[in-house]
């Protein structure tokens, strides 16, 4: 039986940690057969949409909404992830075919694919109407510790961070997911330090997804913790429909200009690699539409 995608959230340590541990197997098995990735871009993106899912289940707002991009020097490209508070996620990386020679500890080269220069940001909505963006530069391109820094500098909220994604021979994803950790305020040095110790156990994270629930995970190394469920699940919130709400934002003049120089409108959306394509009678439809 398939397990389905999950992120585990509660508290540990005497209530002063804040624990979650997420399963993205499927999540990271969808954006393969979506966008076609070599093992080596779908780690890259998978670890980058599983630090996503945990971001995103902590946005407070019903109609909160979250971006992610990782911009580096390394083969893969930028990567970019969106989700929002249903934990609905989507995600594409700019090279999604990436090869590159095992690292030295005979794994996939992500710090490579993703680069060790360059920077990750992130844009949050908690509802508000005032976005929230923050900037760090990159640490290693492992993801995990990149976004460890990003939580330390960019919201001084220490987060341990152990993501990973296990791809088989087949190319499909075996194991996927994560541990995060974060002191609450007021912590007890003590309690921090168990955290330390506690995310250390977690550098196959992935492995243990392949064989084990989150649930079990959870159980197994922060013992009785008493924690709620949320399902992350790959879902783009394009649509045809959509598309001509934007294409009727673009105004009247700047349609007739593309279709008089390429005869038709194509539009590709990234996140799902679905195209849109439309013929001159209906962008007149969509004008007259747009006019009322």
């Amino acid at each position: 039986m398939q397990k389905k995608d999950v992120i585990l959230r509660g508290l540990a340590f005497d209530g002063e940690v804040s624990v979650a541990v997420a399963d993205t197997t499927q999540l990271v098995n969808e954006a393969i057969r979506i966008h076609r990735l070599s093992p080596l871009s779908a780690a890259a993106l998978g670890r980058t949409l599983t630090v996503a899912v945990y971001m995103c289940s902590s946005l407070k707002a019903e109609h909160g909404a979250l971006s992610v991009s990782v911009k580096g020097n390394g083969v893969g490209g930028s990567i970019f992830v969106s989700g929002d508070k249903a934990l609905h996620m989507r995600g594409y990386i700019e090279n999604p075919h990436a090869e590159l020679p095992p690292n030295d500890k005979g794994k996939l080269d992500v710090g490579g694919c993703v680069g060790k220069e360059g920077y990750l940001s992130v844009v949050r909505d908690d509802g508000d109407n005032r976005p929230y963006v923050g900037t760090t530069a990159l640490v290693s391109g492992e993801i995990g510790e990149d976004f460890a820094a990003y939580y330390a500098e960019s919201e001084q909220l220490p987060t341990a961070i152990a993501v990973g994604v296990k791809i088989g021979k087949d190319g499909k994803c075996l194991g996927a997911g994560g541990v995060f950790l974060q002191p609450m305020p007021g912590a007890k040095e003590e309690n921090i330090c168990r955290a330390d110790e506690a995310i250390r156990q977690f550098g196959a994270v992935s492995s243990m997804l392949e064989s084990k629930t989150a649930e079990e995970i959870l159980q197994e190394y922060f013992g009785s913790v008493k924690f709620y469920t949320l399902l992350p699940e790959y879902k783009c919130n394009c649509s045809r429909n959509y598309i001509e709400g934007v294409l009727a934002a673009m105004g009247e003049s700047e349609l007739r200009s593309v279709i008089e120089e390429q005869g038709k409108i194509e539009v590709h959306c990234h996140y799902c690699n679905t195209d849109y394509e439309f013929t001159p009678e209906e962008v007149e439809e969509i004008i007259r539409r747009a006019r009322g």
